[in-house]
Formats: structure tokens, C-alpha cells, sequence
């Protein structure tokens, strides 16, 4: 019995239950892996305060689902929105455009060969 105490309260400070990670740190870790360039696709991430995306993160739809992918770039994206809104933050008016993405060394990345961020 005295055991089960133990695990459970080992549990508890050791935080057992699983925090989600936040939205941006979920996008930053959606799995790249690709065989092909038409494996590969962007999400739109974040929001400028002249509206718009603040950056565009490769993915790949083999091993990740867009739906889910485009659900969790939303979701973010409005929250940088409200962020922004309640502060009264202003910003550059600069458009982000879609670079697009490639397959390279079995790993989606963005068409200009930048990194993803």
C-alpha cells in the first residue's frame, strides 16, 4: 500500500500529467520526414499586426495531417491576434509571401532554403 502512496505522490510532483505544449512549440515540432517534394507543404504561423502571417513553417503530409496542422496554425495565429489587439502593439506592414516547400535529405523545408524557425 504503502508503495502505491508513493508512486502516486511521485506522480504528482513529477507533474504526471502531461502538460500540452504551447501552440508555437507544437507547430516548430511537426514532423518534416518526406521521399518526395509533393509530400511537402507550409502552414501559414502567426499574425502581423497589419494582418497577415508573421512567417510560413514546412510539414510534411506524410506523417502529419493538414487538417490538424492548419487547425493548430489557426489557433495560434488568433491568439498572437487578441496578443497584439490588447496590447495595441503596431508592427511592420512588410507581406510575408509563401516560399513554398522541398523535399531535401528526407526533410521538408521551405522552397528559399531557409530553415524552418
Amino acid at each position: 500500500m504503502n508503495r502505491y502512496l508513493f508512486l502516486l505522490l511521485a506522480c504528482a510532483v513529477s507533474a504526471c500529467s502531461h502538460a500540452q505544449p504551447d501552440l508555437l512549440s507544437q507547430l516548430r515540432a511537426l514532423d518534416r520526414g518526406c521521399s518526395s517534394d509533393t509530400q511537402c507543404r507550409t502552414v501559414p504561423v502567426g499574425a502581423k499586426p497589419c494582418g497577415g502571417p508573421e512567417t510560413y513553417l514546412p510539414y510534411s503530409t506524410a506523417r502529419e495531417q493538414p487538417a490538424k496542422v492548419a487547425q493548430i496554425a489557426e489557433r495560434y495565429s488568433k491568439e498572437r491576434e487578441a496578443k497584439f489587439k490588447s496590447m495595441g502593439v503596431a508592427g511592420d506592414c512588410m507581406i510575408v509571401t509563401d516560399p513554398g516547400a522541398v523535399c531535401r535529405a528526407g526533410s521538408c523545408e521551405t522552397a528559399g532554403g531557409a530553415k524552418a524557425q
